[in-house]
């Protein structure tokens, strides 16, 4: 395989072994030098088909651009009363290291039950942990945070403390943010209400949250399924916000669809001063026809990385056929709170 040496949006990106990368509605870790890309393992999913996952996966890299499978770390079950069955959903697996335990914490969504296997209204989380980020994890428990139906989501933890956040959409109705425990395993019971709405399509989705020096963002998209809509950014001074709506994320995007995609991270990168990179999905690359329907072939769905631009505090992202790091200068910045 010919190494990469720069991001293409859009293009087929495969693995170390010439593989199509499997990683689908993930997130990056940075970890001890090494940068871990983990998401949905759709390589058994057609169209059509029984299976919605075959586990969670997980790609190692030095440069970001060159991506080694490390293998299955959660794995698909066996039985269909387990929510990580093959046949049930299981989406959006977001992965965090507590310095305390020193445990990788990983949250998963999952819907539906063993009788309504399909019944996206009924969501709830699983939470995995493992000692070590390339081996198995083991699912500790499934919990509604609040007692409340959560969907999407992301994780963040704050560099400045080691505090863990759980950014999640309250299906179909508002996003909400509520801290974590200190083993990242629960949420506390504080949480804060935003972006409310009584209905599809205008009720937001897939938040990925990042935090710009003394400013705390949220970019999410509309409810539409795998159909890709404008993704909406907005910002806030306080965690807990208020948070104001700043418009459309992407910037000259004719089409309203963000670039075809939706997102499903923000990576902060370490070293490269001011870089963080939006990560998303492009579920409808490839489609084939079901009951004259198009379906999304999501064994087969593109990637589209791309860089975060500032104007003031307005954050958007500009579409790039090609792109490097190299327009980023290396800065390895302050120490964490543990190192301190």
């Amino acid at each position: 395989m010919e190494k990469n040496n720069s991001f293409k949006p859009g293009q087929p990106w495969r693995d170390t072994d010439g593989n199509l990368i499997q990683a689908h509605g993930g997130s990056v870790l940075y970890h001890e030098g090494t940068y871990y890309w983990y998401g949905e393992n759709k390589e058994k999913y057609v169209a059509g088909g029984k299976n919605w996952h075959w586990g969670v996966c997980l790609y190692s890299s030095k440069d970001l651009y060159n991506w080694k499978r490390e293998g299955i770390i959660l794995e698909p079950a066996k039985d269909f009363s387990d929510p990580m069955h093959p046949e049930r959903i299981m989406d959006r697996p977001h992965i965090i290291y507590n310095e305390r335990t020193k445990q990788f914490v990983m949250w998963v969504k999952f819907a539906g039950s063993t009788e309504e296997p399909t019944n996206w209204m009924k969501q709830y989380m699983g939470i995995a942990v493992s000692d070590d980020i390339t081996k198995p994890f083991t699912m500790i428990k499934t919990i509604r945070p609040l007692g409340m139906e959560m969907g999407d989501f992301d994780l963040w933890v704050d560099e400045r403390d080691g505090k863990g956040y759980f950014i999640a959409d309250r299906v179909h109705t508002e996003v909400v943010i509520a801290d974590l425990t200190d083993d990242y395993l629960d949420v506390t019971g504080y949480y804060s209400s935003h972006f409310p709405h009584v209905q599809p399509p205008e009720a937001r989705e897939a938040p990925c949250f990042f935090k710009k020096e003394d400013k705390y963002y949220l970019i999410s998209s509309g409810t539409t399924g795998y159909a890709p809509n404008p993704t909406e950014v907005a910002m806030a001074k306080l965690m807990h916000g208020p948070y104001d709506v700043q418009g459309e994320f992407c910037k000259d995007d004719v089409k309203h669809t963000s670039f075809d995609c939706q997102f499903s991270c923000v990576f902060k990168h370490p070293t490269r001063y001011g870089l963080y990179i939006a990560i998303g999905d492009r579920w409808m690359a490839k489609t084939t026809k079901i009951d004259g329907h198009p379906e999304a072939e999501t064994s087969e769905a593109g990637y589209i990385w791309l860089p975060i631009r500032f104007a003031g505090d307005r954050a958007y992202v500009e579409w790039e056929d090609e792109w490097s790091l190299d327009r980023y200068p290396v800065d390895k910045g302050p120490k964490k709170w543990w190192e301190k």
